[in-house]
């Protein structure tokens, strides 16, 4: 696929110091192919990025903590997110790290892929009325706050499924299942599937299985506890109380992951948990 780029955005983690090496002299191979560079930190060369600035792509230098922070810069605006290995292999990022100059020659020709990845949406109703909303492109989580456990009762597609008396429930999408949701003994979902994941953690519950649901259903939880929290991909957090609902769907606005080498997903499970296929005949 190729794709004209005349600017691209920096996205770079503030405390790693390869990060910031690497985006002084990738800001200078850009420049030199005459890409305005902007960033998210002090660079040299490149300009303070602002909101109004057009970007067509975004690069980030950081792991899948970083990527998920671009992918809030640039929520709903079409802009494809290519992200650098630098030494952790994620499921967002390359998989191998192209030398510098390759990025930079690829970024100008524009010949780099792109996927869609699928992103939730929740929205907080307090008192019949909905108080907040938001998204998350890993996980929404409703967790406990303190030592007791939170006792939640919930629903799909309007219809009552279970009361989970547990630490937390996560909600999660493809691209998330290889996160939270897989540590806590969920499915690994491929990217190119559309479905939610849902699973309690630690669930005093006679069903308590991970489940794969629709992303045309509608997963409501109720509070009946007296508190917890509302955790999205650890960014976006809010505290609960007692009768609050949690609606949970698919989102309408998909993140757009760039990506220089193509590479399957099963490729990405291996380099990430180092499985054994040594010997595979091809």
């Amino acid at each position: 696929m190729s794709n004209t780029i005349s600017s691209v955005l920096l996205v770079t983690h503030p405390t790693r110091s390869e990060a910031l090496s690497t985006a002084v002299e990738l800001t200078k191979l850009l420049s030199e192919k005459k890409i305005a560079v902007y960033t998210t930190i002090k660079s040299a060369g490149a300009v303070e990025f602002k909101t109004d600035t057009k970007i067509d792509l975004a690069v980030v230098l950081g792991g899948d903590g970083t990527m998920l922070r671009a992918a809030e810069i640039f929520r709903g605006k079409n802009v494809p997110i290519l992200g650098i290995n630098l030494g952790h292999v994620g499921f967002l990022a390359e998989i191998e790290r192209p030398s510098l100059t390759d990025i930079a020659a690829t970024i100008a020709s524009g010949s780099f892929s792109i996927e869609e990845r699928m992103s939730l949406s929740y929205q907080l109703h307090r008192g019949g009325k909905m108080i907040a909303s938001g998204w998350a492109l890993n996980e929404v989580l409703v967790e406990r706050n303190d030592h007791q456990m939170i006792d939640l009762f919930v629903q799909i597609d309007h219809r009552p499924l279970s009361r989970w008396w547990c630490d937390s429930v996560i909600c999660a999408t493809p691209t998330g299942s290889t996160a939270y949701a897989y540590s806590a003994g969920g499915p690994v979902v491929w990217p190119e599937v559309d479905a939610l994941v849902l699973l309690p953690l630690a669930a005093h519950a006679l069903f308590s299985r991970p489940m794969v649901v629709s992303p045309n259903s509608e997963i409501a939880m109720d509070l009946e506890s007296d508190s917890a929290d509302l955790n999205a991909d650890g960014i976006r957090r809010m505290k609960l109380e007692k009768n609050d609902r949690i609606i949970l769907t698919s989102d309408k606005e998909d993140v757009l992951l760039a990506h220089i080498k193509s590479a399957t997903f099963t490729d990405r499970l291996v380099a990430k948990f180092k499985l054994p296929v040594e010997g595979w005949r091809g």
